[in-house]
């Protein structure tokens, strides 16, 4: 069983998914294998220098992300070329991930499947939702951004509305990492019962 866990930032995903590996499931990252996919001297770096040229670089010829994400960010055809280098890759490290998983069901956390309209590649969604005032707060405390950049990037994404309509199940995390361990708990019960049947 393959299970798309998203949400939107500062939802608590990575809170989740930890406490998803500490029962023993084998959770995958997609937003760290699109960083990978960009490390220095890997195909995606290499492909990226080829049709950006050297504007988000640092000194040390590594992208800069700050930098790539300002120059994405109000520019839907930059958004666009670098999702063609990305995406391809990360499809592959996640189909490898399966493959090799030893758990009883895999779980990706993907922040963009309602947006990106992939609903179809998992057999259960899980949602992480919790109110926006929470996402600012744990999101600019944690990315050291300010509120109106934290919320020009809720504005991008998908609306809990349309998150919730494609989630089969729903952590709220409104509340304390206990709770949300506990809710975690409670689904992971759910999902090994279901594969027992």
């Amino acid at each position: 069983m393959i299970i798309g866990l998203t949400g939107g930032i500062g939802s608590g995903k990575s809170a989740a998914g930890n406490f998803f590996t500490e029962l023993g499931i084998s959770v995958l990252d997609a937003d760290t294998e699109a960083k990978k996919a960009l490390d220095i001297n890997t195909p995606g770096y290499l492909d990226f220098i080829s049709k950006f040229g050297n504007q988000c670089l640092n000194d040390d010829k590594e992208i800069d992300r700050l930098k790539l994400r300002d120059l994405i960010f109000n520019n839907p055809s930059k958004k666009t070329d670098l999702e063609k280098i990305v995406h391809p890759i990360v499809r592959n490290s996640i189909i490898t991930f399966i493959n090799n998983s030893p758990s009883p069901y895999t779980i990706i956390m993907v922040p963009l499947i309602f947006e990106t309209k992939s609903q179809s590649n998992y057999d259960k969604i899980i949602t992480i939702d919790c109110d926006v005032e929470l996402q600012v707060e744990r999101a600019s405390t944690r990315d050291m951004q300010n509120k109106e950049q934290i919320l020009l990037i809720i504005d991008k994404q998908a609306t809990r509305e349309e998150r919730i309509s494609i989630s089969d199940d729903i952590i709220l995390n409104n509340s304390s990492l206990a709770h949300l361990k506990e809710q975690v708990l409670n689904l992971h019960l759910k999902y090994m019962e279901l594969l027992n049947e």
